[in-house]
């Protein structure tokens, strides 16, 4: 048992990382600090600018009670949810959110709405679109749940919106602005 819960109901959450798996909690040890790459406060902007709660109409934005939702949920075998996580390959291998899966900004969905390397790929074969004639067919696309760095981290919201201009459906879309920051800074697991 946790002493320390994530809500007063909810010591743990239960997901799933590549298959296998994960025990999310909050870490039980009184003396732990955040991760040293997220307690920096200083930032210069740009890159490194505070981005708005509301980053589309009709995107939602997600804090970790709704992000523990949407892993509970692909545990349960939802297979239209996917939580994504969109930094570099690097940052991924530093520690991720279990359950998430690395399709970064800067190596896949980088550039404008119409020349994305690779992003034609990615929509069929990670998100389930259909793509006939040269036309999205977002019917069957996968609800996603994406995040990076933190508040201040603008490959999330650059990613959301390359997919909003190819016609990702904003509903289909949810940005957890917190990201590692935040998910770190709650004592919450990273794998």
């Amino acid at each position: 048992m946790t002493d320390y819960k994530i809500t007063a109901t909810l010591p743990t959450v239960e997901a799933l990382h590549l298959g296998t798996p994960v025990t999310i909690q909050r870490e039980q040890n009184p003396a732990a600090i955040i991760r040293a790459e997220y307690a920096v406060t200083a930032r210069k902007c740009p890159p490194y600018c505070i981005q708005p709660m509301q980053l589309a109409e009709g995107v939602e934005t997600l804090g970790e009670l709704e992000m523990l939702d949407c892993l509970k949920r692909i545990r349960q075998g939802e297979s239209k949810l996917l939580v994504v996580d969109s930094r570099t390959p690097d940052w991924y291998a530093k520690g991720t959110i279990p359950g998430a899966i690395n399709i970064p900004y800067a190596q896949d969905m980088a550039g404008r709405a119409t020349d994305l390397p690779g992003v034609k790929k990615i929509l069929a074969d990670l998100f389930g679109v259909k793509e006939t004639a040269g036309t999205y067919d977002f019917n069957e696309a996968s609800t996603l749940a994406v995040f990076c760095n933190g508040p201040w981290c603008g490959q999330t919201p650059n990613y959301i919106r390359t997919l909003l201009a190819l016609g990702y459906p904003a509903g289909k879309l949810k940005w957890y602005r917190g990201g590692m920051q935040d998910w770190c800074l709650l004592g919450l697991t990273v794998i």
